[in-house]
């Protein structure tokens, strides 16, 4: 195993409104951020380039923020993983388990 892998430790940020946020600081996630519009997109991309986290948990609000070129690039990673978690209200959309697949594991399941 790479040395910079090691180093991470599995940290998780956790990056959205609230509601959100405050469900994971409950079960003991210390890197948490309540932010929103401008400052939700500046803040996830300091997570994300710092290299200090595994896995960054972002609302959708946080993903609609982010410009397209960077959204793209984080969605395409596995290191650090960004999971984006829909709203608690409103119309949810999902990602499909085939998608979510293909983005982490980067194999194809087939829907028929």
């Amino acid at each position: 195993m790479s040395k910079q892998k090691t180093d991470t430790g599995g940290k998780i940020g956790v990056v959205g409104e609230r509601e959100l946020v405050i469900g994971y600081r409950l079960l003991g996630i210390d890197d948490t951020f309540v932010v929103s519009g401008e400052e939700a997109s500046k803040t996830i991309q300091e997570l994300f380039a710092s290299g200090k986290f595994t896995l960054i948990i972002a609302s959708e609000s946080v993903r609609n923020s982010i410009p397209v070129v960077f959204r793209k690039k984080i969605e395409s990673s596995i290191e650090p993983l960004v999971i984006f978690m829909p709203a608690m209200e409103g119309n949810i959309q999902e990602e499909s388990i085939a998608a979510l697949a293909k983005r982490v594991l980067g194999i194809s399941i087939p829907t028929s």
